[in-house]
């Protein structure tokens, strides 16, 4: 496993009656969820390092500390972007980052764990 700081993806979606804050619990109004916009910047950050693991590793989400800066509508398409900050071991830390329309809607920081999926799911409760 060689993940190197700088490693980045760009997930996207689009608005839609599935992630918008009344259909999700977060919220009353039918704009982008912040629940929805956490769970774009984790895919963008799983994304990112899962070309660089092991055979039967994934990575799985530690902490999210994040910001939602303003409201998108039906239609907008939501890019969200994870880089690489720092590898330490098995832990790995981003920088996330929502966009709509090129304007910022959300940013933060993202830790994740790289975890031999078996392993992992054995251990559930």
């Amino acid at each position: 496993m060689t993940i190197e700081i700088g490693i980045r993806h760009t997930s996207r979606v689009v608005v839609d009656s599935s992630n918008v804050a009344s259909a999700v619990g977060s919220g009353g109004l039918d704009v982008f969820a912040t629940p929805s916009m956490v769970a774009l910047m984790e895919n963008a950050a799983m994304t990112a390092v899962a070309p660089f693991l092991e055979e039967g590793q994934t990575t799985v989400g530690g902490h999210i500390n994040t910001s939602h800066l303003a409201p998108s509508p039906v239609g907008a398409t939501i890019e969200a972007e994870a880089v690489v900050t720092a590898v330490e071991g098995r832990k790995i830390e981003f920088a996330v980052e929502a966009r709509c329309d090129g304007k910022v809607i959300g940013n933060g920081t993202h830790l994740r764990f790289v975890v031999d999926a078996a392993k992992f799911m054995s251990k559930l409760l």
